[in-house]
């Protein structure tokens, strides 16, 4: 007994002198910039951490003999053993990727059941489609068993160049969205190009915060002006508007009335799903202050509500009720967003911040699953003041088509989750403009000078559109504006004068009596006219800015990165408006213009373009 004791002592002695320690470091690519989002583990404990916007990380590891794996999609995968080192600094290979290789779907012929290819609607703007890199069914492996991929994204077709003699008004809503950056970059990460319709251009360069200065009077945004060459041909000019939305100090931001409305039937069990979902909403609820509410309601086979209206200083609470949460069962939305829309409205804060938060992948399958239905059943919400956040979750089943909708129409923002930063980024970074309404149904209205501009074409926004008599009108809904954030919109400009192959092929107009331009407003190229209304506001006011050729300015940094981004979705898309540009001139133009980059965004914005550049 003594000497089976005796082996237990030196056994425990063994393991508790086992050394364990902490190794740090930054990872880098060939070209010396740092990379974010590195799985860094250790091989023998499966243990693992992720760098930072900086590249840098932090482990803990089990002793000298560790291996550390560096692991991130466009990479090679790097293995690096401890030995006495603690600081492990490391340079990542680029892969060379094959996408036929590399993607994760098998492209096979649609199943009967599957929706028809696209069509086209009433209008130039909506198709819905099944993608797999293109229309029709595809097959993804989850634990060796096939699951049909039927991701849903309404089509886009892009924005053609208008004659200002003929049409000389443009009309559209702002657009704060950011879904579809972080949707085209989970494609890229997996080595697929993206789906065309799944890049909104709108929303790539609106991920990104631009460096313009806060309004001065008692409007709630500021506005920015300026123009330069097209960087995909030079015979064209790109014009440049931008917003900058007051910043609010999150102790001056009203109280808040949240509800979190939880996806948790059968298809959101996935890791990137609602595991995911509950990790980011537990960082939202380290946001909340003691004077703000959360309710959480759940939707499966039926809607239910499992946390009651919750102080936010009882975050234990919230956290449990969220880490009980289980996913299985079908998808009754539209139950799910009806008792939401009951909870919020018993719990409304006067001058507060009502709104529901919607976290799912988008897969409505029982009660008012339709589009359509879903609009309306939104409209008719939207009205009792509360506005609604959409966060979409996972892949394969994905339905942006909707949460595009529901987001648009129930007066709130979207956005996708594809991992944790991003989480990070819309839940905690960018608080406030996320969650706190500063203005409400902004549309823009731009009138061009025929004198000098012989026609312009809008980059992006095809879904946001307006008709140019809704631009007074009150009633038609548009675009929120929150708290510190910016928007951006670009138009491509053929000047007067020049020979462009996207010059007017229609006849002179016989019937029409088109006045010269006074002198007075020569060398304008165009107005600008903005209509917003306060938060809790019925009637909207109006902004008017022009653009004069003196605003010619190609140093402008947010219009060279604006434009570089604006470039690379021409590109993911095809658009037949990309001129001569190469993802080599966008990489040029996107290494120049990256300025200031406090979260790395910019530097993994480089990091796509490359990964892009390499997939066949």
């Amino acid at each position: 007994m003594k000497k089976l004791t005796f082996l237990f002592l030196i056994l425990f002695i063994s393991v508790a002198e086992k050394p364990v320690f902490v190794v740090t470091g930054t990872v880098f690519d060939t070209n010396g910039d740092a990379i974010s989002g590195v799985t860094v583990s250790e091989q023998q404990t499966k243990s693992s951490t992720t760098t930072n916007s900086e590249g840098k990380y932090s482990i803990s590891v089990s002793g000298d003999q560790s291996i550390l794996v560096f692991s991130r999609p466009g990479y090679e995968i790097q293995k690096e053993r401890v030995g006495s080192r603690r600081k492990i600094d490391l340079i990542m290979t680029a892969a060379k990727i094959k996408a036929e290789e590399d993607r994760i779907s098998l492209e096979m012929e649609a199943p009967a059941e599957m929706p028809a290819p696209p069509t086209q609607s009433r209008d130039r703007t909506y198709k819905k489609a099944l993608y797999s890199n293109g229309y029709g069914g595809a097959m993804i492996m989850h634990d060796q068993q096939p699951v049909f991929n039927t991701e849903e994204y309404d089509g886009i077709e892009e924005n053609i160049f208008h004659q200002s003699t003929d049409k000389p008004l443009s009309t559209f809503s702002i657009d704060v969205d950011a879904a579809s950056y972080s949707n085209v970059r989970r494609f890229l990460n997996l080595g697929q190009k993206p789906p065309k319709d799944a890049v909104r251009i709108e929303e790539m360069i609106n991920y990104f915060t631009y460096d313009y200065e806060g309004p001065t009077d008692s409007h709630p945004f500021s506005i920015h002006t300026s123009y330069s060459q097209a960087p995909w041909n030079e015979k064209h000019l790109v014009a440049h508007i931008g917003l900058q939305g007051k910043r609010i100090d999150v102790d001056e931001l009203p109280p808040s009335n949240l509800v979190f409305l939880i996806d948790v039937s059968g298809s959101m069990s996935a890791q990137n799903k609602l595991p995911l979902l509950k990790s980011s909403m537990k960082m939202l609820v380290n946001e909340m202050r003691p004077n703000d509410k959360i309710s959480i309601v759940v939707y499966a086979g039926a809607a239910g509500l499992v946390l009651p209206p919750t102080d936010g200083e009882n975050k234990a609470a919230i956290v449990s009720a969220l880490e009980k949460l289980q996913a299985g069962g079908s998808t009754a939305g539209g139950a799910g967003i009806q008792l939401a829309y009951k909870v919020a409205k018993e719990q409304f804060v006067d001058g507060g911040n009502n709104r529901i938060i919607l976290a799912t992948d988008g897969d409505f399958n029982v009660g008012a699953s339709s589009n359509a239905e879903m609009q309306r059943l939104i409209e008719e919400k939207r009205n009792q003041g509360i506005f609604l956040t959409v966060l979409g979750f996972g892949m394969g089943n994905y339905k942006d088509s909707k949460m595009e909708i529901l987001a648009d129409k129930g007066n709130g923002n979207y956005a996708y989750i594809d991992n944790i930063q991003e989480a990070k980024k819309v839940l905690v970074t960018e608080f406030g403009g996320t969650l706190f309404t500063i203005a409400k149904d902004v549309k823009i209205q731009v009138e061009f000078n025929p004198a000098e501009v012989q026609a312009y074409r809008l980059i992006g926004y095809e879904n946001r559109k307006l008709r140019d008599e809704d631009f007074n009108d009150d009633t038609k809904d548009a675009g929120e504006l929150g708290s510190g954030h910016t928007v951006t919109a670009l138009y491509e400009i053929i000047p007067t004068g020049v020979n462009s192959e996207f010059g007017s092929s229609v006849d002179p107009l016989k019937y029409q009596n088109i006045k010269p331009v006074s002198n007075k407003s020569r060398g304008e190229l165009l107005t600008i006219k903005f209509r917003y209304k306060q938060p809790d506001g019925d009637k909207s006011n109006l902004m008017v800015r022009t653009m004069d050729k003196d605003d010619l300015n190609p140093h402008d940094r947010n219009l060279q990165w604006a434009t570089a981004v604006a470039g690379f979705g021409m590109l993911l898309r095809d658009s037949e408006f990309k001129g001569d540009l190469t993802i080599d001139k966008v990489l040029s133009q996107a290494k120049t213009a990256k300025g200031s980059d406090d979260y790395g965004y910019r530097r993994e914005f480089i990091s796509l373009v490359e990964v892009a550049g390499r997939i066949q």
